[in-house]
């Protein structure tokens, strides 16, 4: 009986996160098109921070158990998956133009943020300054976007120009319902797939490599297929950017505030090469190659390349396989 629940719940959980991805969705369009603001910003902004709320979430509750070092793991797989799945199949199935402006505001924040970050794993680490530091780049973030787009607004956009925007109201409505539903299936999701996951003999390092590492990124690869499906790829990828930014600066930011943690309490237990820790040596120099080869094309020519997908597909197999067979 418990077992049928647990496949139960998990159906919930998947209907959830793709009803509220669609909800979310339209509601974040629908304030980029009243207030003139450009798609990927909307995405990077709004969208990004419901679709980071289960990282968030796991994070928040573990650090207050005791046990930030969660944070670590958890904020670096999001990056990859991110960035090398979810931000690949988009480009990989439609590749679009985007606003180099709108797009090297989250990037060059990212990179700063990932700077700090760095320090903190290979230098220091992560005490509740590095945890303020990186909220602080999250405040700072939110307010310079808000003004950008105030300042220079899209103007000219064919959608924009035939688009009856609905009522505030509705738009906001959706917004916090789509980001409950997409918080709650998450959620479900994991919890549940992990007892399936367990009930059929799964071992538990997979599980947590498959389940929660991705199951934590299901809310962006969810809103990036709906938006992708409603021709919105701009948002879809200022989404990516977002998520990203925001598991480093508030994802781990929080955590780290909450509970500072050493990095080699974060790495004891992972694999070791050369007697260092697989997250020194492999995850982390990983991030920067991942969305080195998401943001350099992007910038440089104002769109997003399908070579770029694929070579991003074949990373993330490859780190896989690594995660798996090694």
């Amino acid at each position: 009986m418990e077992n049928v629940l647990a496949i139960f719940l998990f159906l919930v959980g998947f209907g959830l996160l793709i009803e509220g991805g669609d909800w979310f969705v339209d509601g974040a369009v629908g304030i980029a098109h009243r207030f003139h603001l450009p798609e990927l910003l909307i995405g990077a902004t709004v969208v990004a921070i419901g679709t980071t709320v289960p990282e968030v979430m796991v994070s928040s509750i573990s650090a207050i158990e005791g046990q930030g070092a969660t944070a670590y793991g958890n904020a670096v797989g999001s990056i990859i998956c991110n960035a090398a799945l979810i931000a690949a199949l988009t480009m990989a199935i439609r590749p679009a133009k985007v606003s180099r402006s709108s797009f090297a505001i989250p990037v060059c924040f990212f990179a700063v943020a990932l700077v700090v970050y760095l320090l903190a794993a290979y230098v220091f680490d992560f005490t509740r300054w590095i945890g303020i530091t990186l909220l602080a780049i999250f405040a700072v973030y939110m307010v310079y976007s808000i003004i950008s787009a105030k300042k220079t607004p899209e103007k000219g956009d064919e959608e924009m120009e035939d688009f009856a925007p609905s009522p505030l109201w509705k738009d906001i409505l959706l917004l916090i319902i789509g980001a409950v539903a997409i918080a709650v299936g998450a959620y479900l999701l994991v919890n549940n797939g992990k007892k399936i996951a367990e009930w059929i003999g799964v071992p538990e390092s997979v599980i947590a490599i498959t389940l929660i590492a991705l199951g934590t990124s299901l809310p962006e690869l969810v809103t990036a297929v709906v938006a992708l499906a409603k021709g919105h790829s701009a948002l879809s990828l200022g989404n990516i950017i977002g998520a990203n930014l925001f598991n480093l600066v508030l994802v781990a930011g929080v955590s780290t505030t909450i509970s500072p943690f050493s990095i080699a309490e974060a790495t004891e237990n992972t694999k070791q090469i050369a007697g260092m820790s697989s997250g020194l040596v492999v995850e982390l120099p990983l991030v920067g190659v991942v969305m080195a080869i998401l943001a350099i094309p992007t910038l440089i020519k104002g769109k997003v390349y399908r070579a770029q997908g694929i070579i991003l597909l074949l990373l993330y197999a490859a780190f896989c396989v690594y995660q798996f067979a090694f």
